[in-house]
């Protein structure tokens, strides 16, 4: 349960640093990310131009940034979540599951039926509480991602 209910609001261009900053501290606090993640820094970044289309909602609390995500049109017309990172301070706050329901808003509203993610396999119980069924697995730049979806 929230302690305090975060604004969700889409991310603005000037941004992006802090939206990358975030996501090192929140990257770097999964022991089975962190040799991987310094080994290849330029894995951790929030393009431009998802910021520009309106792609990434951010969780605001009392004027800061404590999470973020973004919805990803796919070919097939559905829609994925991609790059949910949430402060480490707060983790198990609530944030990132607020930042999913926003993010499947979003996505139900451009007509997609489910939100897919490909997820860390240490997210699993994440993705499952939050509504998420495992469709399979796949390779990733950096091992075995869960393919997961849910029904919107």
């Amino acid at each position: 349960m929230l302690a305090n209910h975060p604004t969700l609001r889409l991310a603005a261009p000037h941004e992006r640093e802090a939206l990358e900053a975030l996501q090192w501290r929140a990257s770097l606090n999964n022991p089975g990310d962190r040799d991987a993640l310094l080994a290849n820094p330029d894995a951790v970044a929030v393009p431009a131009d998802q910021i520009a289309r309106n792609q990434v909602v951010v969780a605001e609390i009392g004027g800061a940034i404590v999470g973020f995500a973004a919805v990803l049109p796919r070919s097939d017309g559905q829609a994925e979540l991609d790059a949910l990172f949430v402060d480490p301070a707060i983790w198990k706050s609530g944030i990132g599951r607020a930042l999913v329901e926003e993010c499947a808003k979003m996505a139900r509203s451009q007509g997609s039926a489910f939100l897919h993610v490909i997820g860390n396999p240490h997210a699993e119980g994440f993705y499952t509480n939050c509504g998420f069924e495992r469709a399979g697995t796949t390779g990733t730049r950096f091992g075995e991602g869960l393919l997961m979806r849910k029904a919107l």
